[in-house]
């Protein structure tokens, strides 16, 4: 059978064996056919709270917190929805919007203007968050389970904040959006490491689709509820096409939970059993520009892949690992997988994009994971500790070969948009 992988922006077509492949896709659900109906009305019809034009009064400054580039947020869409809320309350002058980047790089001024159209940046100010920047952080005190919280100025300043992003699985967090639009993406260094840290990465709970009881989650909400205050957020699910399926205003929390049902029932899906070979993706850009982010793609594919198996990833890299950070130093300092969990668990302190490292480590530690990138040299992969193959279809026929002729292959051509989980796991009882 052909199948069509998210792939960079043209996609990538593979041909496997129709008797022996399994196809695992999100419920696809139809964009809405008017988008900004759907934005205006969780604006004005919240899940809980007042609507967003009853919480702002005239002479009031706003901050509105934006995911950064490495997520398929529609942000030309919900930034002019909320504007439009504001408009003849708040001056524009008044208004800043701040790319919640966490420890990511900023964006650049064309960037921008592809994420939020040229309109928005030349009326409203935008800016992006720097973790690292100490001038522009206010120091919160400790909170949640001994966290040290240090959050953007603009944001603690600011006299309404209103937080905007887009919900789907997240391979330690449970799920991106609500309160991570504050926490960790406006937060300082010190915050995202500690956050970030071995402990609550490695614990069992930090997994796909799991909020409550997961201590990356549970102290991401205890920080926010206790110095980030949210006045509104808005969250909308999205489909393949990045099309805005629902949208949901309110509350920070009760609008998250009920954003967290849609996109569970959206985007997880269980299976008999694990397999021998996972075929997985990014979902294609901008998710796939870096290595970084295809950690989440991996991930993925181990909720289901045999140990001893095999992950094939197609990632584009465009960004390379990407060079900023310290991802790919990380990666490179330990001759194995293995030896870089010891590394990290034993480490002190946690050190910037170590949880991308340890995620990928375990999962290697149980898996061979192959990657098909545009980007990376298979030099650079072999550095670390991955492997390339060019031909994704070829590699699928010769582990299944190696495997025996019980082999099969599970295909998550959207990647981390669908979770699967063997339907005897844990994942069943998610709620």
């Amino acid at each position: 059978m052909r199948i069509e992988l998210a792939y960079g922006e043209s996609g990538l077509a593979v041909d496997l064996p129709d008797d022996r492949t399994t196809v695992i896709e999100p419920r696809y659900l139809p964009g809405a056919p008017d988008p900004a109906a759907v934005l205006r009305s969780a604006l004005r019809e919240p899940v809980a709270g007042p609507p967003l034009r009853e919480l702002v009064r005239p002479g009031q400054t706003v901050a509105i917190s934006i995911c950064d580039g490495t997520r398929a947020q529609p942000r030309d869409l919900m930034v002019p929805a909320v504007l439009e809320e504001l408009a003849g309350i708040v001056d524009l002058d008044d208004v800043v919007v701040l790319v919640a980047t966490g420890t990511h790089r900023g964006n650049t001024e064309a960037e921008l203007r592809a994420m939020l159209g040229a309109d928005v940046v030349d009326r409203v100010h935008v800016l992006n968050h720097d973790a690292r920047d100490d001038a522009s952080l206010v120091w919160m005190g400790r909170h949640g389970n001994g966290v040290p919280v240090w959050l953007n100025r603009h944001w603690v300043e600011a006299d309404v904040r209103i937080t905007t992003g887009f919900v789907e699985p997240h391979f330690f967090a449970g799920f991106s959006g609500g309160p991570k639009l504050t926490v960790p993406g406006l937060a300082g260094l010190e915050t995202v490491l500690t956050l970030h840290d071995a402990r609550r990465i490695g614990s069992p709970d930090a997994v796909w689709g799991v909020c409550e009881g997961n201590p990356v989650h549970d102290d991401i909400r205890a920080v926010v509820a206790a110095v980030g205050r949210v006045d509104f957020g808005f969250d909308v699910t999205l489909n393949r096409e990045q099309q805005i399926v629902g949208a949901f205003g309110g509350e920070l929390f009760a609008m998250h939970a009920a954003a967290r049902e849609a996109a569970r029932e959206q985007a997880m899906a269980p299976v008999p059993g694990r397999f021998d070979v996972v075929v997985t993706t990014n979902s294609g850009f901008p998710l796939d520009q870096n290595l970084y982010q295809a950690v989440k793609g991996i991930s993925a594919a181990a909720t289901v892949v045999k140990d001893g198996g095999a992950i094939i990833c197609a990632a584009e890299c465009r960004d390379g690992f990407p060079n900023h950070g310290s991802y790919r130093e990380v990666l490179e300092s330990a001759d194995s997988p293995q030896a870089l969990l010891d590394l990290i668990e034993n480490r002190a302190r946690t050190v910037p994009d170590q949880w991308q490292v340890q995620v990928q480590a375990k999962v290697q530690s149980r898996a061979r994971v192959i990657m098909h990138t545009s980007y990376l040299s298979d030099h650079a992969l072999e550095a670390a500790h991955l492997e390339q193959t060019h031909d994704i279809g070829a590699t699928v026929q010769e582990l299944l070969a190696a495997a025996g002729p019980d082999a099969r292959v599970c295909v998550l051509p959207e990647g981390p948009q669908t979770i699967p989980y063997v339907s005897a796991d844990s994942f069943a009882d998610i709620r």
